[in-house]
Parts: C-alpha cells; structure tokens; sequence
C-alpha cells in the first residue's frame, strides 16, 4: 500500500460518494504522516448515485465523482474489487473476501446501503436500481423485451419514491410503458403531504405514467423466467414484462452486525457496536461509534434513531470525520431532508418542517388539483419565521426559500407563493445562510469566493458559476442552488464593480440580446456563418435553437433552411409537436378561431382517414393527434391544397388569437372582435420570438376571450380599443396591464408592432412576455415610453422591422411540401423508408388514443428518502 509505520494509516470501507467525500476532504488537508486507504468491492471509481438515471439512457455516460486525480495523489490508494469481510479492533485489521489484510490507526465505516427487496413470491425475477451495474440490466432487459415482444414493453415500478419515480422515468425514456405501484395513498408520502401528493400523481400520470397505489403488491407472476405481472393484496393483476423494486433502501451493516456475532460466539467482553433498531451503526455527534478509532459516515450512520439516504448529510458526516481526524472539534447538526428533482419535467420539491408538525405551526396553501399545482409554506405561529415548505408543478420559490429555513421571513408569507403571482420581497441571503445544502456552503463562503477573499489558491476572484463549483463545490451535486449561486454572484459582482458577464453560454460570448443585435448588423444569413463570427466550437443545446431563432426573426428563412435543421428542437426540425408515444399532432392556422363548414369537412375527411384523435382546444383551434412522422407530409399536402396552412403550435413563435363573437352577432360587442383578431393573427402568424405569443380580441368587457391573460391583450370599449401587454396563463399566471387606451385599428397595429419586435430584440432566451416585462428595466413605464412614446428614437426601425416579417411571410409546410430534400427527413427510421407499426392504441369515448394499462389512482413511496 505504500505506507510507512511512521504514517499514520486511515482506512475507509466503501467506494460510494460519503466515501469519496471523506478521502477528498482529508486528503486535501495534505498532511506528511497521512494515508488513505479506500476499499470498495464495486470495479469503479466512486461514482454519483444521484445521477444513474443518466446511466439507464447512455451507458457510456461518466458519473465519476471529482477529479479522479485524487486516487493517483501519492498518500491516497484505491483499492476496487476489495470486499471487506471481517473487522479485529484488537489488532486493528480489516480482512477482504480475497483473504488481504489491512491495518489501520483509524478507521471510516461507509459502507452505504442496499436496495431493499420483497419478500414476496417471485421476487427473483425482479430489478433493483442501485448500482451502475443494476440500471445497465434494466437498460439491458428492455431492449431484449422490445426486440422480442415487437412493442414496448411494460415495465412496473413497485415503489412510489424518489428513485423509484426515477426509474420509471427511465424505463419510459428507453421506450416502455411506466407503471408505478406503491403501496401508500400519494407519490412521494415522506417528502409530500397529501395535497402534494395528490397534485404530483396527476402530473406524473399527464407524463403518460400510469399510477396504482393503495394497495401492496403480494406476489410477483411468472410463466418460467418470463414475468406476467403483479398480483396485488387485493388480487388485481397488474399486467407487467418486467418488474423493478424500489422501496428504498436499507443499511449496509452486514460488516458491523458479523464483528458482533463474532463477539457474542466467542464470549467476548470486548466493546460492541452499538445498532439502530431499524439497522446502521449507531453514531455520537462526532460520528465516531462506540467502539475507539472506528467512525462511521452516510446511510450506514445511525444517529438519533435515523438512517437517511440524502447527500447533504452523508457529506456533512465526512467532512466532520474528515475534521476531527485532522485536530478539528466539528459536530453534527442532524439531517438535512430538503429535496428537490425535476421528474419527467415536473418539478417537485421539499424542506424543513414539511408536515407542520412544530408546535403552533401555521400552513400557507396554494393547491389547484386540476392543473396539478401545490405550494406550501410552513412558518412559525406568528408567522415570521420560515419552517418549511412543499411544492409540486412549481418550485420555483424553492431556490430563493431554501437558505432562509428557520430564519424571519423578510414579507408576508404569501407573497412567497407563485402560483398566486406574489412578487416576494428583494432580500439578501445573511453571510451564514446555506446556500448549498449538499456540500454545506454558505452564502457568505461565495460571497468570498467572488470578491477574492476566499479559500481558493491565490485568492483571486471567482467570477464564473463554474469556477464557483470549481473552489466551493456549491451546485456541485443535485445542482438546485445553481440558479441562487448565479444571482448571488452576480450581486456580489455588481457590488464590487466588476463586470457582470451575460454570456449565453460557453460557446457564445454575448447574451441574446447582444447576439441578436450582432447578427442583425454584420447581415448575417445562416448558422455556419454566425458561429464562425461570433462562436467557439460547433455550438451546444443552449445556443443552437437560440442562433436558429434569431435567424427566422431576422430573415423570415425556413427552419431546414441555412443549416438550421440541426440547430432545431425536434418540433421545429419536424413542423410537429411530438407526443408521449413518439407520434405527432397536426395542427393547421384557424384565424380568429372562425372556419366555413367546407373547412371542418377537409379536417374531419383527413382524421377519419389517418386515423387521428381529434380536439378543440382552449385557443378556438381543432388539434389532430397520432400521426406517424412519414404521414405528416401527406396529411399536410391534404391541408394545404385546401386553404389550410401551419398553424405553428411547434415553434416559439405565435399560437393563435382567440376571439370572442363580437359585434358581429353578440348584442354586447362593442366592436368587430372576430374581425380583428383575424387580422391580428394574419399579421402575426410566423414571427418567431424568444417564446411562444399568445393573443386574445375581446369584443366587450365581458371578456370571454380572456385578453388579459394573453401576450398581447385587445378589449373592445366605447372610446375604441384597449391594449394590454405581459398576461400569462400556465403556471404561473399573471394578468396583462393596460399599455395604451381608446386606440384606433391603425394606432393599435401600430403599437403591437413596436411592442413585439422590441420584445424580440431584447428579452433572454426562452422569456415569456410576461416576465420580460417584469425584468425590464422600468417595467411598464419603460415599455409605454418606448412604444407609445418613441422614447429610444426605435419606432420607425422596430415598424420596418415587422413589416418585413409581414412581406416575406411564407407558410413553413408549403415550402417544405414543395422541396424534395425537406421531404426526405419524413421517416420514422433512419436507414429504412418503412413505417412504425408496432404502435398499440385503444378506444375511447368513439377515438384512439395510445394503449396504455388503465389508472385506477395515485400512489406513494413505503421506504425510506433515497438520496
């Protein structure tokens, strides 16, 4: 091993990351009569378990921990393939299952855990999600499923919790069917209430998941080695190819629990490891065991009665041993159980008192069911202080909450809450605030780090979110605070005078704003030509959709066109919105949401006659689903030849005007609000934008259109028409404000114009209006000026700038249909021109929809948090 009898010889059992954290910290202390010594039976380097769900969809991903230069450092060794078998604290061994002995002075016990099992039939033919080598089997197991069975295969999770949510995420994304199975009334019951819980299963179920919960699986079923399904308490069967169990995890003691056998066998007086009733070794606040030199950290450390498999206690437990063995008097605090994960792009998260259970804890609740949105916030009885918090379909609040746990609340606790479009107070983290619970790193640590008075070597400052990871290690781990970590620095940054970079990211130096200026003035035509000007390298996910969006704003080009097509997302490359089962939606332009019956009958001849799930949608248009990709041309042809043209729903670009009748048969209508809004749509239709535009033409007050929770917002009054700017509906809504009044048809176009491509030219990639206008210097005010005002001396060029749009306006899917090399990127498989068949759907309600096992509720997880 390299060791002297002089050096002091510290040995670590286990590879997992509480492991890696340990030998990182101590080794990083550099001391002379210091080595490590790490043992772990896995055949890799100390790996992120937090992340194998990127291992399940790319086997060839890197989850390495740090810099693998550390097991190369000269008083560090690791040793892999190296199982520990026995412990003899009498003459301080530690023997492996290969017979080596290995001595130590001190001793670190991070042995992690286990996935727990089922005790039930048939468990055999189960999956667990634990190791690398356990996500590469299940990966491994679908692809054999789908060659063999010639369709997705179903794959069932018995386990509601965070991993298992994760897994099924997984199995979905290598192309099977996701069931759940859970024995608890709600997903996620540890980190969510039931309010939560019940909004987190209907977004999970929307992700196409199909959720049981209630009742405990009893058996798993199995022809041979072929698994049928789940037979339930209740003696449903879930129909299932495939079985993956996570129910959480259970401590790995095996070593501990053998060394007290031993003991009591041979009659032993010696000390003995003291254990949790539940498992895990029990631990003091030092995290030193009961038995001298032996220490323990992670899911292994029993401390309090608890075992918690989360990241930011295990690193805590390391970086304590770590400091005590180095002279150090740190103590352990008790577990930090925030969480946070987006999930099939739902957004859940949690922390501190969650459940209230504080006495005098009072609860601040926002829950609509129906769009699946839950925030709560958990505060002391007068309402100051800030316990906790849950929230489910928006966690944007999360951030900025998180570091203030147990502090005073610097507003009204509802002001916290987004989902009621609160505008939370402009506070500053204090210095000792947690910025990164992860990695325990405080805001005054990074505030440091920024100014140049930090730990880092040279003490230069750290101006960049990565060199920040680089010298704290904030944002290194589940990354929820890097979103705080960069507006912390940018503050700091701001403070100390320096130059705040607006970068759009690595390979692009300006921000949108900057680049879209860039590129207007050097003329530039096509995305080799933009990279080549103002890039490095052949440009990332961030930068690529926002070069080929700028491109068709400034230039009217197609999508395909001027190399775009690789730039694209996938809904653009293919003028489609994908679906859940990989098929895609049509949907053709309906100006003002008004259609002449010849119209609907060209539309209703080509869903009977591909087949496609029909729907009028909140936005007065007619959307048709299940279409292959081969298919979408000759649907469109179809379309087009009778008048139809793309109606955009794919692109960041407008979606519709919706209008109510109007003067034109309503005997409230002020003014002509159909007529209108046609033209608006008309005028509009194809300018691309940071985001996606929504607009509304109310003919009176009534306001059936709901103009003001649109873009841009039209209602109709006695003094002519009303333009409101910035609503938003979704998530986080917000209610457009009155821009100009009493204007004429012309004065309002006019205004529209200005507003739009002013919008255009300055918000960041992927803004709503909505929160442009929020985050523009001087908001409204500003706004009124520029447009209404002409305040920039802007209004003849952003006028010009729109009426090129409006001149060089082509339909996107006519040009396509009439260019043979567009059409050749049509096919569902790269190297054959045959079409996907192996789709399944069933009926409902008279149409098809994809097949999929009937939901029959919500569910939750029955272990214990497994991060």
């Amino acid at each position: 091993m390299g060791t002297t009898h002089t050096e002091r010889r510290v040995l670590v059992i286990g590879g997992g990351p509480a492991a890696h954290r340990f030998t990182e910290s101590l080794a990083s202390r550099a001391p002379q009569n210091l080595h490590i010594t790490v043992l772990t039976e896995e055949a890799h380097l100390p790996y992120d378990r937090v992340a194998l769900s990127k291992a399940l969809t790319d086997r060839d991903v890197d989850l390495t921990l740090g810099d693998a230069t550390l097991w190369e450092a000269e008083h560090v060794t690791l040793e892999t393939g190296a199982k520990a078998v026995a412990i003899n604290s009498e003459q301080r061994t530690v023997t492996t299952a290969d017979g080596r002995s290995f001595g130590y002075d001190e001793l670190v016990l991070a042995t992690g855990s286990n996935a727990a099992t089922l005790p039930i039939p048939g468990n055999e033919h189960t999956f667990v999600y634990r190791t690398l080598e356990d996500v590469w089997s299940i990966a491994e197991k679908v692809e054999e499923l789908k060659t063999t069975l010639g369709r997705a295969p179903v794959v069932a999770t018995i386990g509601g919790g965070l991993l298992g949510l994760e897994a099924a995420a997984g199995a979905q994304a290598l192309g099977a069917q996701a069931v759940v199975i859970d024995g608890g009334k709600w997903l996620m019951g540890t980190q969510l209430d039931e309010g939560a819980g019940q909004a987190m299963g209907r977004l999970i179920e929307q992700t196409g998941f199909t959720v049981h919960g209630g009742v405990f699986p009893k058996e798993v079923l199995a022809e041979g080695s072929t698994v049928t399904g789940v037979l339930m308490a209740d003696d449903r069967v879930i129909e299932a190819d495939m079985v993956v169990v996570s129910i959480g995890v259970r401590p790995r003691d095996e070593l501990i629990r053998n060394y007290n056998q031993v003991l009591e066998d041979s009659g032993s007086q010696a000390d003995r490891f003291a254990m949790g009733p539940r498992g895990g070794v029990v631990i003091n606040a030092k995290c030193a065991t009961d038995i001298e030199h032996i220490w323990a950290v992670g899911e292994v450390a029993n401390f309090e009665g608890l075992c918690i498999g989360l990241v930011a206690p295990a690193n805590s437990m390391a970086e304590i041993v770590a400091e005590q063995l180095a002279g150090g008097e740190a103590e352990f605090a008790g577990f930090d159980t925030a969480t946070k994960l987006k999930l099939s792009g739902v957004d859940v998260a949690s922390f501190g008192d969650a459940f209230a259970r504080t006495d005098g804890a009072l609860e601040v609740v926002y829950a609509d069911a129906p769009r699946g949105l839950y925030q709560k916030l958990v505060v002391s009885a007068d309402a100051k202080t800030l316990l906790g918090g849950i929230f489910v379909g928006d966690a944007t609040p999360y951030q900025s909450l998180r570091p203030m746990l147990g502090r005073e609340l610097p507003g009204e606790p509802g002001a916290y809450l987004s989902a009621l479009g609160g505008e939370a107070p402009e506070s500053e983290l204090p210095d000792d605030a947690v910025l990164c619970s992860c990695n325990n790193v405080s805001a005054g640590a990074i505030r440091d780090a920024v100014s140049g008075c930090g730990s880092c070597e040279g003490k230069d400052p750290v101006t960049t979110v990565s060199g920040l990871k680089g010298c704290t290690r904030a944002g290194t781990q589940c990354g929820s605070c890097v979103p705080m970590l960069k507006k912390l620095m940018e503050s700091q940054m701001k403070k100390d005078g320096a130059e705040v970079s607006t970068a759009l990211c690595e390979h692009i130096s300006f921000s949108r704003p900057e680049l879209y200026e860039a590129i207007q003035v050097a003329d530039l035509h096509t995305y080799s030509e933009v990279m080549e000007r103002f890039g490095t390298g052949s440009g990332c996910d961030i930068c690529k959709p926002v070069i080929a969006n700028i491109l068709s704003s400034q230039t009217a080009v197609h999508p395909m066109d001027a190399g775009l097509a690789g730039a694209q997302d996938t809904n653009d490359r293919v003028l489609a919105n994908m679906q859940k089962d990989g098929t895609y939606s049509v949907v053709p332009r309906i100006p003002g949401g008004e259609i002449t019956p010849e119209k609907l009958g060209v539309i209703a001849a080509v869903a009977q006659k591909y087949g496609l799930y029909t729907k009028l949608t909140g936005g007065l248009r007619i959307d048709m689903f299940g279409a292959r990709l081969e298919q979408l041309p000759d649907i469109w042809r179809e379309l087009v030849d009778a008048g139809f043209e793309s109606g955009q729903a794919y692109g960041k670009s407008l979606r519709n005007v919706k209008t109510c009748v109007g003067s034109s048969w309503c005997r409230y209508g002020m003014l002509d609000s159909t007529a209108l809004g046609i033209e608006m749509e008309l005028r509009y239709r194809g300018l691309r934008a940071p985001h996606k535009l929504k607009m509304g033409v109310s003919g009176c007050a009534r306001e059936c259109a709901e103009a003001r929770a649109k873009d841009i917002g039209v209602i109709a009054t006695s003094e002519g028409w009303n333009l409101y700017v910035g609503g938003n509906g979704g998530a986080n809504p917000a209610h457009a404000q009155l821009l100009a009044g009493g204007l004429d048809d012309e004065t309002l176009f006019k205004y529209i114009d200005r507003y739009l491509m002013y919008y255009i030219r300055t918000a960041d990639k992927l803004q709503r209006t909505a929160h442009w206008l929020q985050d523009l210097e001087g908001g409204l005010d500003h706004a009124k000026q520029v447009v209404v005002e002409d305040s920039l001396g802007l209004a003849e060029a952003l006028e010009a700038a729109m009426e090129s749009h409006v001149a060089n306006y082509e339909d996107e899917w006519a040009a396509t249909l009439a260019d043979p090399v567009k059409l050749k990127r049509f096919r569902s498989f790269v190297n054959t021109a045959e079409p996907d068949t192996a789709l399944e759907y069933v009926s409902e309600r008279g149409q098809r929809r994809p097949a999929e096992p009937v939901a029959l509720g919500a569910s939750i997880p029955v272990g214990a948090p497994q991060h």
